[in-house]
């Protein structure tokens, strides 16, 4: 378990409201966002909650520094503690920093490789309006983390870091962005080269093969790559710093200008860390890509300025104008020098007008044309079906397999399975939809977060698709047991590789099988009793002396039926044989009456057929397919309808050829999948893919794509771009009803 405290960026120094928007936003992930709970707010929603905090922040006016505390919580991978061990994890990190009684909003997320919380702390104290700012907080959350993996058993992890901060970031930013830093190119390739040296020419000599300069800066040295990227000597290495140099070389000697150029063996470049695989072409279409979207951004920015100069030319040339209409009206000089300053008044406030509109549009223009890190390239690529990106992402060095409760197939993966995604990580792992569970897939292997019966089975159903009868699954007993259990219950075609778990599988399917034939047996022996007892009544006096006989009784143990006594013409037949006891069967008078009907499990009625009476029913008889299971996603409009695969498919195939329009520059707003909004939106088209139609609502600067059916596209059809409609939470679309005028 990792936790850190991410400080605010100056400009957005004290965002609270953004900040708990960003953790409580479920940014079209069905899976990312988990628990989300606040703590110390008295109000019961979160704008609410937000409000709360803004003000208990506005009560302190001295404190200039940041009010908000950023704390991220991460578990390490196949990690995934219960919800009160969260909260408890939660409730000791807060209380040892000393924000025990402090205000926070705390979201758990799952859309990554790692389980992690978001925090967001209110520092001021909601009774005492001080600020509380921990001195050197990564110490105490580092000892807070020992102690907590002790008490909750879970994986120990590094907290002494013995790096110093610069080279810390160099190493975060290789795993943040993917490509490669100029301190780890120069520890990785001629780090022992440098070291080496024994003397300054012979250092400046390694540097200059290796395509590097070694100069003095202050009281050290810095070397610096072909390309102008620099760094401290003393960050790459301590033995390199300035003191320890100078004691094992002597006083520093510069490079001889008149030096021999030698041409450099290798040179630092700006390139992706290195993968298990060739990533050239993938990374040539990146830089191509980006260069396209800093050109497209520079043309739109200059049209942006060249629009904002003219607007301002235009106002300044009317306020012109304005002042020699002033001056012609005449007037006394005060009546002139007050219009004077009412149109010098006009025209700065219509300048910053333009200023504002401009500063407005230059962010949405950065924001659309936004570059993008190699890694979060990679993952929008296979976002929209790139293959060799999601094989790229996944041979970093970084990626690891995931542990925990898995399921892995012995053979290759199959052609043709392609299951709808719902997102994929920074590491190459494929998050998507199973039943009411998410299921993730490494390339390997496939996890289920939540182990229940029909995420398992529909896990093993993946499997079996994916990669074929032959199953390894690892993980704890429970998970193994849940897994053979739905193996056998589903009927599924799948050998277990484990030879203890496989026999397990065969004991339990003959056990059942077992039972199912007994079933059918009983059944029919009780089907041939029935025939012969439905042969003797057309003896009714041969029916009464068995039925006196007390060899049989009726399948609510005994209870007298129905017989030739009620008047109705009702007769019993006998449904489960058994040895009736002396004294429990009643005297014929006594026997069949109609109060005891609902005991019976087969009647017959005088001149009709056998009826089955709704205990002896089986449930499948009524429901004959599954309950639609809209936990975590909504049916389509109309009654009765659901979201099927062709429906996610068609969906996500729309919003991806959306996306990469608008990446490119064009000018299309950002596309959602629906998933559950309720409110007016307004209409914005229909749309066919695939033979599945679309309904696409916008709200604001959104677009929600929404799979229908053809009653309700014919109704929207007659809708105009722009109309008002409506989405009940049963995922109905309706047309917003116009007012009448008279």
């Amino acid at each position: 378990m990792i936790a850190r405290h991410v400080p605010m960026r100056p400009l957005g120094k004290s965002d609270f409201a953004g900040l708990v928007r960003y953790i409580s936003d479920k940014q079209d992930k069905t899976e990312r966002l988990g628990i989300v709970q606040a703590t110390n707010c008295q109000a019961d929603s979160m704008p609410a909650v937000i409000a709360e905090v803004l003000a208990t922040q506005r009560l302190n006016t001295r404190a200039e520094g940041d009010k908000t505390f950023h704390l991220l919580v991460s578990f390490r991978p196949g990690e995934k503690p219960a919800a009160d061990v969260l909260k408890a994890i939660e409730e000791r990190i807060c209380a040892g920093l000393g924000y025990g009684d402090h205000q926070r909003v705390s979201a758990v997320h799952h859309d990554t490789d790692n389980l992690h919380i978001h925090i967001a702390i209110n520092k001021i104290h909601p009774t005492r309006n001080t600020m509380h700012d921990p001195f050197q907080s990564y110490r105490t959350l580092g000892e807070l983390c020992q102690v907590l993996e002790r008490d909750y058993g879970l994986e120990v992890d590094n907290h002494q870091s013995r790096r110093k901060i610069a080279e810390g970031r160099a190493a975060d930013m290789e795993q943040h962005t993917g490509i490669e830093s100029l301190v780890g190119w120069i520890r990785r390739e001629c780090l022992d080269d440098i070291k080496g040296a024994q003397s300054w020419s012979e250092l400046h000599q390694v540097m200059r093969e290796n395509g590097l300069e070694l100069r003095q800066r202050a009281n050290g040295f810095v070397i610096g790559a072909g390309d102008g990227t620099m760094v401290k000597a003393s960050t790459v290495a301590r033995d390199l710093s300035g003191p320890k140099l100078e004691a094992r070389l002597g006083a520093f000697e510069p490079s001889a200008e008149q030096a021999v150029r030698v041409k450099a063996r290798r040179e630092y470049r700006k390139r992706p860390v290195r993968s298990r695989v060739n990533t050239v072409e993938l990374y040539a279409r990146y830089q191509e890509e980006q260069g396209m979207l800093t050109a497209a951004r520079g043309e739109a920015w200059e049209k942006a300025r060249g629009r904002k100069d003219r607007q301002i030319e235009a106002a300044k040339r009317a306020n012109k104008r304005r002042r020699s209409a002033i001056k012609l009206m005449g007037g006394t000089r005060f009546a002139r020098k007050l219009l004077y300053a009412q149109a010098h008044k006009a025209l700065r406030a219509e300048i910053q007008s333009i200023n504002r509109q401009y500063r407005k549009e230059r962010a949405a223009l950065y924001e659309r044309h936004k570059r993008q890190t190699w890694v979060d390239w990679l993952k929008q690529q296979a976002l929209n079906g790139d293959g060799q990106a999601l094989v790229a992402l996944r041979a970093r060095e970084a990626a690891q397999g995931l542990k925990g409760d898995t399921i892995k197939g012995e053979g290759d993966v199959l052609a043709g399975h392609t299951p709808v995604t719902d997102n994929i990580t920074r590491k190459g792992t494929i998050i998507f939809r199973a039943g009411a569970t998410a299921v993730r897939d490494d390339g390997e292997k496939l996890q289920v977060r939540q182990a229940t019966g029909q995420a398992v089975e529909d896990a093993l159903r993946m499997a079996v698709a994916r990669y074929g009868n032959r199953i390894t699954v690892t993980g704890t007993a429970a998970f193994k047991a849940q897994a053979i259990l739905s193996a056998v219950s589903a009927e599924l075609p799948i050998t277990f590789s484990d030879p203890g778990l496989e026999r397990r599988r065969q004991t339990l399917l003959s056990s059942c099988q077992e039972k199912q034939h007994d079933r059918s047996e009983r059944s029919r022996s009780v089907r041939g009793r029935t025939d012969r007892c439905g042969a003797g009544r057309s003896r009714p006096g041969a029916a009464s002396n068995k039925r006196s006989s007390g060899a049989w009784r009726t399948t609510n143990g005994g209870s007298p039926g129905v017989g030739a006594g009620a008047s109705a013409g009702v007769q019993a037949t006998i449904a489960k044989p058994d040895i009736g006891r002396i004294g429990q069967v009643p005297p014929p008078q006594g026997r069949n009456r109609l109060r005891t009907l609902s005991g019976l499990g087969v009647v017959r009625l005088a001149g009709g057929g056998d009826v089955l009476l709704p205990c002896d029913v089986p449930r499948g008889m009524e429901q004959p397919g599954a309950k639609p299971d809209t936990a975590l996603r909504r049916g389509v409009s109309g009654p009765g309808a659901r979201v099927t695969a062709e429906h996610r498919a068609a969906v996500a195939s729309y919003i991806s050829e959306r996306e990469s329009k608008r990446l490119k520059g064009f000018d299309i707003p950002k596309h959602f999948r629906y998933n559950g909004e309720l409110g007016e939106f307004s209409h914005a088209g229909i749309r066919t893919v695939d033979g599945q139609v679309l309904a696409l609502l916008k709200r604001d600067d959104q677009v929600f794509v929404l799979p229908i059916e053809g009653a309700t596209a014919k109704r929207l059809k007659r809708a105009k771009i722009g109309d008002p409609v409506t989405v009940d939470g049963k995922g109905f679309v309706k047309r917003k009803p116009k007012g009448r005028f008279r």
